[in-house]
């Protein structure tokens, strides 16, 4: 479809951007933002690019009460040829609305929300990193506005999209991490907002994030919130397994989030006829695993990091060391593989990227 041009205020006052190698992960934020509203009785309308400034909210608007709200994540990578790509951005916009539909927030269109997100970047181009590994990190999300306490859904909210330029994930090359089992707290339940990329799901998981800090750890292995046996999720991201020779990742049960990232690295491991399997896998039997000499290989994936290797796991008494705390030959591939897309360095044979101009 035709782009459909939006209202434009420029910001006259432009900030300094920050040195390549000092930029922090959503620390700095670009000169001008994207805003649309929405009214039950008129829909979304009004759509504009405005000045990056604070938002002025009503005190008794429904996101500060019963946290009405989703968002997503995705980015912009400048190649070495100074092209603007973004990595299938149609499927976040196709998440957030799967999101919204279990908060009870209205769809957007999502061919218009990446019309929207393009004119944004063609303001803001000259704020996607030229530095090799940097990047421009997108943030669309949706809030309700209405100020109203009753328990109902907002009739009114805002859609907006901010742009942050961030640094290389890893800094120092790809180092594995440790990671707790988290045999307390539960991330989400089938049936709950899991599958949503929505506020209080990541709050929900500061508790037990804090703990395996304090302890020692990167992150967090996730278990299933009933039978606290089945592994869900590390962290914030989707996880998969190497167990000999197959590559393992948990099913999609109503409580796992869909990544992107996820749903690539499944497609490309068929494509080089790499066995995968997507179930439900219990903790004892990666253990068992383990034992057997059998766990070859574990990787988290997600917008940020693409791919986090896993170099020990710690499950009460138990430690699982994976691959010798060093990260997998398959892991490394897919790595350079999905940068190497991302970043136009190799041909992308899945017609995975959008060309900003295009």
């Amino acid at each position: 479809m035709e782009n459909v041009t939006v209202n434009f205020i420029e910001n006259k006052d432009k900030k300094t951007k920050p040195d390549a190698d000092k930029i922090a992960f959503g620390k700095h934020y670009s000169d001008h933002m994207f805003v649309m509203d929405f009214q039950a009785d008129k829909g979304w309308y009004d759509p504009r690019i405005v000045p990056y400034e604070p938002i002025t909210l009503d005190p008794a608007a429904m996101i500060f009460h019963y946290g009405q709200t989703v968002f997503e994540g995705l980015k912009a990578y400048r190649t070495p040829s100074d092209r603007i790509l973004l990595f299938r951005p149609e499927k976040n916009f196709r998440r957030l609305n799967l999101s919204s539909d279990r908060l009870s927030i209205p769809a957007i269109d999502e061919d218009l929300a990446l019309s929207y997100l393009k004119q944004l970047l063609e303001v803001e181009k000259e704020w996607v990193p030229k530095a090799e590994g940097n990047s421009l990190y997108i943030r669309p999300f949706i809030i309700a506005t209405e100020p109203n306490l009753s328990l109902a859904p907002s009739k009114t909210y805002q859609f907006m999209i901010i742009l942050s330029p961030v640094g290389s994930y890893y800094k120092e090359g790809i180092q594995p991490v440790r990671i707790h089992v988290e045999d307390e707290y539960t991330r989400a339940v089938r049936g709950g907002t899991g599958t949503a990329k929505t506020a209080g799901n990541y709050a929900a998981a500061y508790k037990a994030q804090e703990r395996a800090t304090k302890e020692g750890y990167s992150q967090v292995l996730w278990l299933d919130g009933v039978e606290k046996k089945y592994i869900e999720e590390v962290g914030s991201m989707n996880v998969f397994f190497k167990v000999n020779g197959e590559i393992i990742t948990p099913e999609l049960n109503g409580s796992i989030l869909e990544g992107i990232t996820r749903m690539s690295i499944i497609e490309v491991l068929k494509d080089w006829g790499v066995p995968v399997t997507e179930r439900k896998l219990s903790l004892e039997e990666l253990y068992e695993a383990h034992e057997q000499g059998q766990l070859e290989e574990a990787f988290g994936t997600g917008t940020a990091a693409v791919i986090s290797p896993v170099g020990e796991l710690y499950w009460g008494e138990k430690k699982i060391k994976i691959n010798n705390g060093e990260i997998g030959d398959l892991s490394k591939r897919l790595y350079d593989t999905l940068t190497g897309i991302q970043t136009g360095k190799i041909e992308d044979t899945y017609h995975w990227t959008i060309e900003l101009n295009s």
